[in-house]
């Protein structure tokens, strides 16, 4: 074969050298459809809504520091945050970390020993560390695939309240979590996520007058959370391969 024939067919021989690197490189560059070994962290911001009637019939009854009086304004929500860190120990299976906080403000009123009426804030915050599992899947949906998870958490958690011009009252609680979502894969590594969560925490409020009015007074800081963030995911092989000896 002549020197000039090889010239011109050179473009298409290194095309189909380069073929295979490329189709390599486009796949790597695609999100994985099976989640065994997939890493994933997980930024959120939302709001949760919150009753506390359970709170308010006590304080408000019969027997309780603001029996007869009007009640103060309701707050049924406050904002929420979570980070969490998982890991899918399957294409099924993930197992996850997530660090949360929330703070309210409650008002309740009250009666001063001179027979005035006051409301008085009442300052909630609670974070701790949940451990739980989630169980997800891919859906052909998006640029990248739809994930979708149901999950259930547990862990300690701290949460403390605190009347205006009173003491802090703090515990430490069992918070129980169910939350179901979705991430929707933007590209190989990024994400958008919604998810709903349902917890069930309670925390202590101080009585002003603990001789005359027994309680025990508690809030509820767990409720309905609806949040939305960012995810970044980590791919299941490394980014590098070993090197050989």
């Amino acid at each position: 074969m002549s020197s000039s024939v090889m010239l011109r067919r050179a473009p298409l021989l290194l095309a189909l050298l380069c073929s295979p690197a490329f189709a390599q490189e486009e796949a790597e560059g695609d999100a994985p459809t099976n989640l065994d070994g997939v890493g994933r962290i997980t930024v959120e911001a939302g709001y949760r809504l919150t009753s506390n009637a359970t709170l308010y019939e006590s304080w408000y009854g019969a027997k309780g520091p603001g029996a007869g009086l009007e009640r103060a304004p309701e707050s049924t929500g406050a904002p929420v945050g979570a980070l969490t860190f998982a890991y899918a120990v399957s294409d099924l299976v993930e197992l996850g970390l997530d660090l949360f906080g929330s703070a309210q403000n409650l008002r309740l009123t009250e009666s001063l020993s001179d027979g005035t009426t006051v409301s008085r804030k009442v300052s909630t915050l609670s974070y701790g560390l949940l451990v739980g599992l989630r169980f997800q899947g891919v859906l052909d949906i998006g640029p990248q695939g739809l994930v979708p998870f149901v999950g259930l958490h547990t862990g300690p958690t701290v949460i403390s309240s605190q009347r205006e011009g009173s003491a802090l009252q703090e515990n430490v609680g069992q918070a129980w979590v169910g939350s179901l979502g979705a991430t929707l894969r933007l590209s190989a590594k990024w994400g958008i996520t919604a998810e709903y969560r349902l917890m069930f925490l309670r925390g202590p409020v101080e009585s002003p007058d603990a001789a005359k009015f027994k309680g025990p007074f508690s809030f509820s800081n767990g409720g309905n959370w609806f949040s939305l963030g960012v995810t970044y995911t980590f791919p299941p092989d490394p980014s590098r391969p070993l090197p050989t000896f």
